[in-house]
């Protein structure tokens, strides 16, 4: 016999004592499980550890998504928190008369609104890619700078505000953090 109707046939006869027993179904499935179970090296196998107790598989997340992370989560908040600021009672009305967020509504004071809320989006690409000296300075920089925008602004505002400006700092802490303990590659 040849080995493609060797395959056949051992995949024909799987199919028939499957859909016939199913208790040799499942000596089958774990027989398959254990076949493919495969340890880390250098750590020994434990036993009586089945597969419902075994240790779930994770992997190691580089710092840089960590920040893009971080700023990604931020700019949601920003977001939510301007958008929810749309119900406060009178905003809207403030708004048509022209008040904006950094007093009357002007040209350059919408440029530094923008500004302000274009850097985290920025920041979630940069965070990738830039070098990482670079990288880590300028994440601790600006993680301090928009927790300090955050604590501003703060004082006197709606409690939905409040929340999200304690989830902001939270996650301006953690970035400052994550940047500040940058891993270090041992030079050889």
């Amino acid at each position: 016999m040849r080995a493609d109707e060797e395959g056949r046939a051992s995949r024909a006869g799987w199919k028939a004592r499957c859909c016939v027993d199913p208790s040799a179904a499942r000596h089958l499935f774990d027989s398959l499980a254990r076949q493919l179970s495969v340890r880390p090296q250098n750590q020994p196998s434990r036993p009586g550890v089945t597969m419902n107790s075994a240790v779930l598989d994770d992997f190691k997340v580089h710092v840089k998504l960590k920040l893009s992370a971080l700023w990604a989560a931020l700019m949601f908040c920003y977001i939510y928190g301007d958008y929810f600021g749309l119900y406060v009672p009178g905003k809207l009305k403030g708004m048509l008369a022209g008040a904006g967020p950094l007093g009357a509504v002007s040209q350059s004071s919408l440029v530094v609104t923008s500004i302000l809320l274009a850097i985290p989006g920025i920041m979630v690409f940069l965070s990738l890619v830039l070098a990482p000296r670079l990288n880590r300075w300028l994440n601790i920089i600006l993680g301090a700078f928009y927790i300090v925008i955050m604590l501003l602004t703060m004082p006197w505002a709606w409690s939905f505000y409040i929340l999200l400006g304690v989830i902001e700092i939270a996650l301006g802490v953690l970035t400052i953090w994550y940047a500040w303990h940058w891993p270090r590659q041992s030079v050889a």
